[in-house]
């Protein structure tokens, strides 16, 4: 199946959006959607968690209102937080084609499955409901993003044939990961014919900031940013059919457009260098956190995870030193030290995280 409306393959992630404080710099983010339209591109990607239902608002404020419906395709998502009942899922629904204000989405999801949360739109009946939605007109195409094993991922596209595209997790480091097993949920995909949608093809800029080793190999091939072949290496699949991007300023904006703008799929001396670069990062043995931020949430103690991770990670890949490291802190969390190690974190992570045991070495590391 393809999807003739989509203009090229890559998709505007909507997740992190450029701020000022505590709010979507929405001068910014009208420059960005204009040059990604201008470019050619027409993929946008948001869901009520973003940016606490920020993302939506800023695409109704920024894209919704400024451009003509034909002019752009907007995929948002059903996550189970925000349904308890079947009953609350269509009232969600009709409030997030308010907040983004759309009368239909392009593309529909069911967000974030995995044997857990799958459990719970089974119980709510989502997926009749997403079917019914669709026959109305109010969604053109049904897909899902998935966090699970390939067995789950298995089971759900054989009981749920409807489902059009799949979106997973795929990047270099995750290639062969025994977490994420990016290759063995693509493989499935593969199997159910489904195409899929990539995202964190950069694993949240970890694959931005890399140790001076793996960045000198790639600034040895002189031909791009170290975002660039991540994004490329994730695109040249060939059931990958859209890369998503999460951009938060216009620096990123234009990078990823002259990577995107006249593809061309990795060659084989760039995924020398790329097999080489994962096996330094792996020595670095750096966090995995992507920065989605679903923890923060689920936390207490009001710990900043992902931001407390991100300074620890610029410590291990050398980037800084232990009392630099320190210095990056988030001056407005909690300690890790205070963690009270309620799993809760740990429980709704995407990459499997031993959350509360990082957070004890972290502590004691840069005590």
């Amino acid at each position: 199946m393809n999807f003739p409306e989509i203009k090229k393959n890559f998709g505007f992630g909507c997740m992190r959006l450029p701020m000022i404080d505590d709010q979507v710099d929405k001068a910014e983010f009208n420059r960005m959607i204009d040059t990604f339209i201008e470019s050619g591109f027409n993929y946008f990607d948001t869901a009520h968690g973003y940016i606490d239902g920020k993302s939506e608002l800023a695409l109704r404020d920024c894209l919704t209102s400024r451009y003509s419906r034909d002019k752009y395709l907007l995929a948002n998502k059903l996550t189970s937080p925000y349904f308890e009942t079947e009953a609350d899922v269509r009232p969600f629904f009709e409030k997030q084609l308010e907040w983004c204000g759309v009368d239909y989405f392009d593309f529909y999801l069911f967000h974030a499955l995995n044997r857990s949360s799958y459990e719970k739109h089974k119980a709510c009946n989502t997926f009749n409901i997403v079917k019914a939605l669709k026959a109305e007109g109010k969604v053109r195409h049904i897909a899902m993003s998935f966090h699970d094993t390939p067995d789950v991922l298995d089971m759900i596209l054989t009981e749920n044939p409807f489902i059009e595209a799949v979106q997973l997790q795929i990047n270099y480091l995750d290639y062969d990961d025994p977490n994420v097993q990016s290759k063995a949920c693509y493989d499935v995909a593969v199997k159910h014919g489904k195409p899929v949608i990539v995202m964190e093809p950069v694993k949240g800029g970890s694959l931005v900031k890399l140790p001076d080793e793996a960045d000198k190999l790639f600034r040895d091939l002189g031909k791009g940013s170290n975002a660039s072949y991540a994004i490329r290496y994730a695109a040249s699949y060939p059931n990958v059919f859209m890369v998503l991007s999460g951009m938060g300023n216009m620096d990123m904006m234009n990078d990823n457009i002259n990577t995107m703008k006249d593809f061309l799929p990795i060659n084989e001396g760039e995924l020398d260098v790329i097999r080489r670069s994962r096996q330094i990062i792996r020595k670095a043995k750096q966090i995995g956190c992507t920065k989605c931020e679903y923890c923060l949430a689920s936390c207490p103690q009001g710990i900043k995870i992902p931001m407390i991770f991100s300074a620890y990670n610029e410590y291990l890949g050398a980037k800084t030193t232990r009392s630099g490291a320190r210095e990056l802190l988030p001056k407005d969390s909690t300690p890790a030290s205070e963690c009270i190690k309620c799993g809760a974190c740990e429980e709704i992570c995407p990459q499997k995280l031993p959350v509360p045991q990082l957070l004890e070495k972290i502590a004691e590391r840069l005590k």
